[in-house]
């Protein structure tokens, strides 16, 4: 049996919650297919808790490249590992999601022929959280094709990679100021016409398996001083930025009923390749590396829960709508300034912990792998 990364369980686990804690706080800055904030409360809370929780899915990919980056051995294997493990799975909810409706749904909002024609190019709607696979799977396509750069590049030639990565990550923000003066969002060589700019090469998600590989190879195991050290000021300086563009591109007129365009405006600052959102999960990262408890709590609850995470998150939209309006109905006699981050919370643990149980039970089914990986 292949040994266990003990802090990869720990933030495996980690990552999956904070998925289903975004997912549970849509609902304060989205409804009726656009963006719908009824209050102030909303907003505030909005911006506190969800800003942090960006770094989840960033973290899910640092944690394959940990693993899986550079590859080892044939590429068909990795490739048809992978695929086992990931994409079967994936086409299995593409088609669960188009034609059962979530607990909770009204089948009179549910439209089969739309979900249908969605899947000759896309996820349906009833599963936007498989756009995660979409990009994974990408990933994983160009991982062997990059394992024998990474193994052959120096130290100095994966900062410099990792140097004009970062630099990428700016380019939200300069575009969002590019609208504002210019009138145009493209910068650096970008046209309506172009969108292969100057550093479109060094952009994305890849950034993010390198800097795994690069933490796995160049950064040895620090003291706690020195991980706080340096995690702290990350994490409060990404924060502020993710935070703050958040809020700033928010109008203060409340209620807000708008177009979807207005929450996409919004979320300048919380996009995953984004320099706040990279700050804060290299905050997440360099802390989870410190988690080494592996005793009874690790044994009997983390790795099961590490194990069924990927199912987890598959499974949790399902049943994400019905337990958030439960919740809901809990709490609707609490202050609303005070009820959201008890309903986000509650509903969160919730989802999780049914999800988990559901993927459980998968897990005795015959085939089980082809479904929950």
């Amino acid at each position: 049996m292949k040994e266990r990364i003990v802090f990869l369980d720990w933030l495996r686990v980690l990552a999956c919650l904070m998925v289903i804690l975004v997912h549970c706080t849509e609902p304060f800055y989205l409804g009726d297919g656009g963006t719908l904030i009824t209050s102030e409360a909303n907003a505030m809370w909005s911006t506190l808790i969800d800003s942090p929780l960006r770094s989840a899915v960033p973290l899910f990919v640092l944690t394959s490249s940990y693993l899986l980056f550079p590859v080892k051995g044939e590429t068909r294997t990795f490739l048809k590992r992978r695929f086992t493990r990931v994409g079967i799975p994936f086409l299995f909810w593409l088609l669960f999601y188009a034609f059962v409706p979530a607990i909770g749904s009204s089948l009179s909002d549910y439209s089969f022929s739309d979900n249908l024609k969605h899947l000759l190019l896309n996820f349906p709607d009833a599963g936007g959280h498989l756009w995660f696979l979409y990009m994974l799977l990408g990933v994983y396509l160009f991982m062997p094709m990059l394992s024998p750069w990474v193994e052959k590049l120096s130290k100095c030639g994966e900062e410099w990679f990792l140097a004009l990565w970062l630099l990428t990550t700016l380019l939200p923000y300069l575009r969002r100021i590019a609208l504002e003066v210019y009138g145009l969002p493209e910068v650096w060589g970008e046209a309506s016409w172009n969108e292969f700019g100057i550093l479109y090469y060094f952009n994305g998600f890849i950034g993010y398996v390198v800097m795994g590989h690069y933490f796995k190879k160049y950064i040895p195991k620090l003291t706690w001083n020195k991980t706080l050290s340096l995690a702290l000021p990350l994490w409060i300086v990404g924060y502020a930025i993710v935070a703050g563009g958040f809020w700033y591109l928010m109008p203060k007129g409340f209620p807000i009923h708008e177009s979807i365009d207005l929450a996409k405006d919004m979320e300048t600052t919380w996009t995953y390749c984004s320099l706040g959102v990279v700050m804060t999960t290299l905050a997440y990262f360099l802390i989870a590396r410190k988690f080494t408890a592996d005793g009874t709590i690790y044994k009997h609850l983390i790795v099961p829960l590490s194990k069924l995470s990927y199912g987890i998150y598959l499974v949790h939209i399902f049943l994400l709508g019905w337990i958030f309006g439960m919740v809901s109905d809990w709490f609707s006699a609490m202050n609303p300034w005070i009820a959201p981050p008890f309903i986000i919370m509650c509903s969160a643990v919730l989802t999780f912990a049914a999800a988990a149980i559901v993927t459980k039970l998968i897990s005795y089914l015959p085939g089980h792998r082809y479904i929950i990986g």
